[in-house]
């Protein structure tokens, strides 16, 4: 496989939904859009289903940049989980959509845009990130922002995830 910029971030990307999917293996669908509690003390913090909904609007993201097609983003997907939302804990189940659902885009996607990426030219890669402000000054090119979303971006909400986890006395992934 030769060393692309496309496959060096389809790498981190790929370890990355490794680690997503051996983090949601053990996690009752019926907790997954509630806040952690542990102790019995409710921690505001993102929860699995608002972790893997607000992930699953980024193989969109990063495919359109890339002028390629992605999957549709299910209704409601983008005003619930874009990066301005706020997540809310859901006892009655009346908020989120279901786990599977949201679980089923994130996998898609995230399968779709590996695939993509190994495709993708380096040339592709060079144009200025379409972003502004500090986004577009820490990451000037698609392949920096790529590498973030795909790597840094990810991670980071896979931590909160694991988090999540310990708090409700699920063992590490």
């Amino acid at each position: 496989m030769q060393r692309t910029t496309g496959n060096i971030i389809a790498d981190s990307l790929e370890s990355a939904v490794s680690y997503a999917d051996r983090l949601r293996q053990d996690i009752p669908h019926i907790e997954a859009a509630r806040f952690a509690r542990p102790g019995g003390h409710m921690v505001s913090s993102n929860h699995p289903c608002f972790i893997f909904g607000h992930l699953s609007l980024y193989p969109p993201k990063v495919l359109g940049q890339l002028d390629q097609k992605s999957l549709p983003i299910p209704a409601g997907f983008e005003k619930t989980f874009d990066k301005t939302a706020t997540c809310q804990d859901d006892p009655n189940h009346t908020v989120y959509p279901s786990f599977d659902e949201v679980l089923a885009f994130f996998s898609a996607g995230h399968k779709k845009l590996i695939e993509t990426l190994r495709g993708t030219p380096n040339e592709a890669f060079d144009h200025p990130n379409p972003a502004e402000g500090p986004l577009a000054e820490r990451f000037p090119t698609l392949s920096s922002v790529h590498a973030f979303y795909c790597g840094g971006h990810i991670m980071s909400h896979l931590g909160q995830l694991s988090a999540w986890r310990r708090m409700q006395g699920l063992p590490p992934a």
